[in-house]
């Protein structure tokens, strides 16, 4: 899972790598993000584990995928993390 994470990293959208721009740092009120974090069998584009939050920016292809990001979520909130999608 870190190898794909890593992937995920050296592969980011543009706008994946303008929010990271501004999360990374602790620019936001001190806040530490990490990006492409693994959780569990999943892996999230931004995670502040501190704060319990985790940012998805998703792409069209979320549309088609909504049953599974329905499933990943319910996942995510039973280990104790909000979940933002854009």
């Amino acid at each position: 899972m870190t190898s794909y994470a890593q992937e995920l990293r050296n592969t980011a959208t543009e706008a994946e790598k303008l929010l990271w721009r501004h999360l990374r740092g602790r620019q936001l009120n001190g806040f530490k993000f990490r990006r492409q974090h693994p959780m569990g069998k999943y892996v999230c584009d931004f995670v502040c584990l501190e704060a319990g939050l985790i940012v998805e920016l998703d792409g069209s292809q979320h549309v088609i995928d909504a049953p599974y990001d329905a499933r990943r979520d319910a996942y995510l909130r039973q280990h104790g993390y909000r979940v933002l999608r854009f």
